[in-house]
């Protein structure tokens, strides 16, 4: 099993509990999208926690570093493995709640910049068929690497697409999963 795989079946054990999975169901369901990525943020934190790593986030201050940071390089969830100073991050995810493509590639741009073994980002759509479109549209800057940059990026990259046509299946359907293809430079279904 790879990292990635690992990483997304925990977040899916920890979205599963009810606590959570109500809170993130009821959000995507009204489209409030900035409680979204607040309850969204709280089970990503946790989820590596599981992992036996430290996160910084909004709302989630880490002392890992001697610099305390809620955030570290503007990114929105980046984890480590404990007890190691000055260490790469291990992780690195942004949690994009726009609903403009160019925002979410943004947000790959930004993960794809860091130097991680995992890099997810995480998005919102209201119907799970502008998924494939969106994708399409993210291997754009997946181009903009070249080949010797794709082909030198370490880890794996992950795009977590939540949709509210599929809540009804929360937390299973509602989450489609693609990872990034370093040979191809696309990305395909988990």
């Amino acid at each position: 099993m790879t990292l990635g795989e690992e990483w997304k079946d925990d977040f899916l054990q920890t979205i599963r509990r009810y606590e959570n999975a109500s809170l993130l169901r009821e959000a995507s369901v009204e489209e409030r999208l900035g409680d979204w990525t607040r309850y969204l943020t709280s089970v990503v934190v946790e989820t590596c926690e599981t992992l036996g790593w430290k996160a910084s986030a909004k709302g989630h201050q880490l002392k890992l570093l001697p610099i305390p940071r809620y955030e570290y390089l503007t990114l929105d969830v980046v984890a480590f493995p404990e007890g190691v100073r000055w260490r790469f991050p291990v992780a690195v995810m942004e949690l994009e709640n726009s609903k403009n493509d160019d925002k979410i590639a943004y947000s790959l741009w930004k993960v794809l910049c860091a130097r991680a073994d995992l890099r997810v980002v995480f998005c919102y759509r209201r119907h799970s068929g502008q998924g494939p479109e969106l994708i399409e549209h993210l291997c754009e800057v997946v181009e903009g690497m070249g080949i010797e940059g794709r082909m030198r990026l370490e880890g794996e990259t992950l795009i977590a697409m939540g949709t509210r046509d599929d809540s009804n299946q929360f937390p299973y359907g509602f989450f489609k999963w693609w990872r990034l293809d370093h040979n191809t430079g696309t990305f395909n279904v988990m």
